[in-house]
């Protein structure tokens, strides 16, 4: 394989300048929301000494995300796409101002941690469906492995940098420091919505409702590919999350403080990135679905051997192994979702799908804080990992259509199951 198919494909940014817009404003948003998530979980240890509260604290912003999240697909296949992604961001800046003001009171308080974090994953919700489903209007469906791969890699920048700064910041200037950092990054992915040309749905969905939403599940249901994917990555982030522990890890496991937390949340990144820098050879894969369950294989594995070790750098490559296998299957994933949906679905089934990944890691985190609560975060860790292992194994058995699909699609295998309106 030559040098060029496995470095990661630039493509979309060079022919699409909107898609540029869009890329650079969801990676400022994603770094500023990884740094005030940082400092909200560690904040909320400082109060309470409770891995299982900071796991609430995900919960929290991912009920908020999953009421978003079932409501944005229906208004991402009803109404402009790029509406959605410019008007969201305003009250998520206003949000993340109120947690700077709760981090100057001499006694902070609890409540903001949790109600905050909810109406952000509220926003959030709303607004993720129209992106990912403006894409293939803005980079070609022949372009949407290389589109997914940048994607990716602009989350996980924002995952590297965002624990990484805000683990100096906390040390340094303080908590509101952070927060407000998340305030300004909101402000500018408005300002950049505001420059990219209108995204309408190329056909109108029937208006948002029970019988709408209904109409994504049953797509998702019936679809092998879709819901296969959705197993497999619901395994991996139920069983093998363990971000809720680390704050304790870094203080009880691998003694340190503020930076170690750091380095621990942000080394999954550093891995994704590593990842996506190579990710080429993904858009020239005859069985995608077969590495996605392998790389649900590897970020389990290394996730159990994460919890074995008690050495910081080995820790810390262990969980970047993590977050490059992760990486890949998230570029594959988002990949044959395009593929396999037809337009007229995607806001909806994006919106299933992003549910589901933002709703299993906080599930995972409170599995985690559990378990870590009633035995040990070692071993809640270790266990968590070998369950996910075992479970992307007997997935992978059960699902014969998720082995068998293909980059090439097909992008309508199963019709939809009520007539869209005309735009």
């Amino acid at each position: 394989m030559r040098i060029g198919q496995i470095a990661i494909d630039i493509d979309p940014l060079r022919v699409s300048p909107d898609y540029r817009r869009l890329f650079a404003g969801k990676f400022v948003s994603m770094a500023g929301n990884a740094v005030a998530t940082t400092a909200a979980n560690w904040q909320v240890y400082r109060l309470t000494h409770d891995s299982l509260a900071v796991g609430l604290v995900t919960l929290a912003s991912s009920a908020g995300m999953l009421i978003g999240l079932l409501n944005g697909g229906m208004l991402a296949d009803r109404h402009d796409r790029r509406a959605l992604l410019a008007v969201m961001p305003i009250p998520q800046a206003l949000l993340s101002t109120l947690l700077v003001l709760n981090s100057l009171l001499s006694r902070p308080a609890l409540w903001p941690l949790y109600a905050v974090p909810f109406g952000l994953g509220l926003m959030s919700g709303l607004s993720s469906p129209a992106s990912t489903s403006a894409t293939p209007a803005l980079v070609g469906a022949a372009r949407m492995p290389a589109a997914a791969a940048l994607n990716a890699t602009a989350n996980q920048l924002g995952n590297l940098g965002g624990p990484a700064l805000a683990g100096l910041l906390i040390a340094g200037p303080g908590l509101a420091s952070c927060y407000a950092i998340d305030a300004v990054c909101f402000a500018v992915f408005a300002v950049a919505m505001t420059t990219v040309r209108p995204l309408p749905p190329t056909t109108r969905a029937q208006r948002p409702g029970l019988r709408s939403l209904a109409e994504g599940f049953r797509y998702v249901r019936r679809s092998g590919v879709v819901g296969g994917m959705l197993l497999v990555d619901t395994n991996a982030m139920v069983f093998g999350m363990p971000s809720a522990l680390f704050p304790a890890l870094a203080s009880t496991h691998f003694h340190g403080g503020p930076t170690t937390f750091g380095l621990l949340t942000a080394a999954p990144g550093l891995g994704a990135i590593v990842g996506a820098a190579t990710s080429g050879w993904t858009g020239h894969l005859r069985r995608p679905g077969v590495v996605v369950i392998a790389a649900g294989i590897v970020w389990g594995a290394a996730i159990a051997t994460f919890g074995l070790v008690s050495s910081l750098p080995l820790a810390l490559l262990f969980l970047a192994v993590a977050g490059a296998g992760d990486l890949i299957s998230e570029v594959l994933r988002n990949t044959l979702l395009q593929q396999y949906t037809p337009d007229q679905l995607r806001g909806r089934v994006s919106s299933l799908y992003l549910a589901q990944v933002n709703s299993a890691p906080a599930l995972g985190n409170v599995e985690a804080g559990t378990v870590a609560r009633l035995v040990s975060p070692v071993f809640s860790v270790v266990s968590g990992g070998l369950a996910c292992v075992a479970g992307a194994v007997v997935l992978g058995a059960l699902i014969p259509a998720l082995r068998g699909a293909t980059l090439t699609g097909p992008a309508t295998d199963i019709a939809p199951t009520t007539a869209p309106e005309s735009v």
